[in-house]
Formats: structure tokens, C-alpha cells, sequence
């Protein structure tokens, strides 16, 4: 019999080991090796360079063949990118081992929302989605931060040895998914072969796209917001030590930041009944506000702003997907969650290279 108390929480589960780690503060360890801002801002490009051609395949691949397997296959993904980085000595092989955790974002990226949404749809519970996304959200800041916290102790003890943690974390993760329950939300014809299958998921979503532009325009709007935040914490990880932050400072900073999201998704159900439009323009203008005291010679107000950017980011975050999951189609519904995250990662090849010369020399 279907447990929807018991998927949910080895979602959570899931999400939990796929996002604590000793790496989180990535973009620091690359700094503490010497890596410049400018290369790290390559990496970051190859990351959505990556994204960008296989986000939607991956999203097609979790609706034809199922929600669960996609999700082992980026836990997989993620032990490659984590071996190849322990085994890296140059800018290329840490952009090989980028692009494999590009690979495992984008297997999971749409696919465990859609069979989340679609588990709770089988349960008529649906409704309680933007909790659930909330509650998602909590789980990746408080990790993040957590994770940030740790740099200290990943400098401490070496990227190698921290990238070595993950490895048991990902095999302990890789247990949890195989015990979820697939949900299918119609039986496909046995006659139909793989590729019919993976032609009409295509089909039917560049068919819905084609239609629901105010679903396209939603995903647009919401990835820049997006964008900019997640820049703005990812950079502000090799900017506050040049503010003169101390180095026991660091991880307390970075945490502090990942709690502003908390807040943000917390901060949204409390109001269900304010219009998008009044939602997109006051989370904007948070985000953008963090951006502007970025450029403050304190290291106390740098950390604000990124506290205060990722509150509006994730508020927005939570109201965009909960709305954008009762448009989808559920059979299409990991692939048209995959065109977000496509969006996302267009903005960011524009933005990346962009970031790391503003946070540089501006």
C-alpha cells in the first residue's frame, strides 16, 4: 500500500545527505588552492555550459523511464564528480569534475519535485505542495549552511579528504532512493517503443510551452532572480576574506546567509493570498538590495546583504514552483520542470563570466 508520510520523508532524507557535505563552500576550497576568480567563474560556466545540454534530456529521460531511476542515476553522478575532483591538479579536470556535478544536479533537478508532486496527487494532498517545496528549501539552505560552515575544516583537512566524505554520503543516499515508491501517472502502451515514447513527451511539452506562455515567462522571471543570488552568496565565499573577515568568521558568515533563505521560505506562506506580480517586484527588490550593499568595505554588511538576497530569492522560489507544478501536465511534468532549470542556466552562462569580472575589479 502507498505511504505518502513514508516517500515524503525519504525525499527529504534524500535531500538531506545530497546537500550536506564538506564541500559546500566549493568556491572557497578552489580559492584556498589558488584558483582565481576569473577560473572559478569558468568552472561555473562549464557547470551550465553542461546544464544546458543535457537539463532537458535528463527531464525526458525521468518522465519516459521513471522519476526514482533518474535519481539514482544522479547520485552516481555525483560520486564521479566527486572522484574526479579529488583527482584534480589543473583548471581542466576541475571543470571535468564541475561537470559531472552539473550531471548530477540535472538528473535530480524537476525530477524529485515531480515525483513528489505526483506522490501527493495519488494521495489528493496536492494542495500542500508549497509546503512541501518550503520545506525543501529549508533542507538546502540549512545544509548549505552547514556544509559553509565546514569550510574551515575542509581547508583544514584538505579538498581530497573532503571530497572523500561525500563518497559515503552519496552510497548512503544511493540506499535511501532505491527504497521510494515510483509513481506513474498513466500505464504507457507495451507496444510503444522508447524512442515513440521520448518523441511524444517532447512533443507534448514544446506543445504546452507553445500555450501556456505565462508558464515560460514565470520560468524566466524567476530564474534571474535566481541567478543573481545564487552569484551573489557563490562569490561573496572569496570576497568577505578580502573584506578582512577572520577565518573563524567564514563559515558563521555563510551560514548566517543560507538562514536569510529560511526565512524567505517560511516568510511566504504566511502570505497565499498576495498577487505574484506584488510577490516578484518586493522579492526582486530584496535581492537587488543585496547586491548593492555587496559593494560595502564591511564584511558584516556584505553578509547582510547576502542574508537579505536570499530571502527574496527563495520566497520567490517557493511561490513560482508551487504555481508552476498545478500548470504542468503530470506526464510531462519532471520534463517541464527541467525547462526552469534549462532558463536558469542560459541566464547563468551570461552571467557567470560577467559576476566573477564585476566581484573582481568593480
Amino acid at each position: 500500500m502507498f505511504n505518502i508520510r513514508k516517500q515524503l520523508s525519504k525525499l527529504y532524507l534524500s535531500s538531506v545527505l545530497g546537500n550536506l557535505s564538506l564541500t559546500g563552500a566549493w568556491v572557497a576550497i578552489l580559492a584556498a588552492r589558488g584558483f582565481s576568480l576569473v577560473e572559478i567563474g569558468i568552472a561555473e560556466t562549464v557547470f551550465h555550459i553542461t546544464s544546458i545540454i543535457f537539463e532537458l534530456p535528463s527531464g525526458v529521460m525521468a518522465d519516459v523511464f521513471g522519476r526514482k531511476k533518474m535519481l539514482i542515476v544522479s547520485t552516481i553522478m555525483q560520486i564521479l564528480g566527486s572522484i574526479a575532483m579529488i583527482a584534480s591538479n589543473d583548471l581542466f579536470m576541475v571543470c571535468v569534475a564541475i561537470a559531472l556535478h552539473a550531471l548530477c544536479y540535472n538528473f535530480s533537478s524537476g525530477t524529485g519535485d515531480a515525483l513528489a508532486y505526483d506522490s501527493m496527487k495519488k494521495a489528493r494532498i496536492q494542495s500542500k505542495f508549497e509546503k512541501y517545496e518550503s520545506n525543501q528549501l529549508v533542507i538546502y539552505r540549512v545544509c548549505s549552511g552547514i556544509s559553509t560552515l565546514c569550510a574551515g575544516l575542509a581547508l583544514a583537512i584538505g579538498y581530497r579528504l573532503a571530497y572523500g566524505t561525500e563518497l559515503i554520503t552519496c552510497l548512503i543516499q544511493l540506499y535511501v532512493i532505491s527504497t521510494l515508491s515510483e509513481v506513474k501517472s498513466k500505464e504507457s502502451a507495451h507496444s510503444e517503443s522508447t524512442m515513440h515514447k521520448i518523441l511524444s513527451c517532447v512533443r507534448e511539452s514544446l506543445s504546452f510551452l507553445k500555450q501556456a506562455r505565462k508558464a515560460l515567462g514565470l520560468m524566466m522571471c524567476n530564474s534571474f532572480v535566481g541567478a543573481v543570488d545564487i552569484l551573489l552568496l557563490f562569490f561573496l565565499q572569496a570576497k568577505l576574506p578580502e573584506k578582512g573577515i577572520p577565518q573563524w568568521g567564514l563559515g558563521l558568515a555563510l551560514l548566517f546567509m543560507e538562514l536569510g533563505g529560511v526565512v524567505g521560505s517560511r516568510l511566504i506562506l504566511k502570505f497565499p493570498k498576495v498577487s505574484y506580480k506584488v510577490i516578484f517586484m518586493i522579492t526582486t527588490a530584496l535581492v537587488l538590495t543585496g547586491v548593492g550593499i555587496e559593494h560595502s568595505t564591511s564584511y558584516i554588511a556584505a553578509a547582510i546583504g547576502g542574508f537579505i538576497s536570499a530571502v527574496g530569492d527563495d520566497a520567490l522560489q517557493v511561490r513560482t514552483n508551487a504555481k508552476l507544478q498545478k500548470m504542468f501536465p503530470s506526464e510531462q511534468r519532471a520534463t517541464l520542470t527541467s525547462v526552469e532549470s534549462f532558463s536558469f542556466s542560459v541566464i547563468m552562462i551570461v552571467l557567470s563570466p560577467l559576476a566573477g569580472f564585476v566581484f573582481t575589479y568593480w
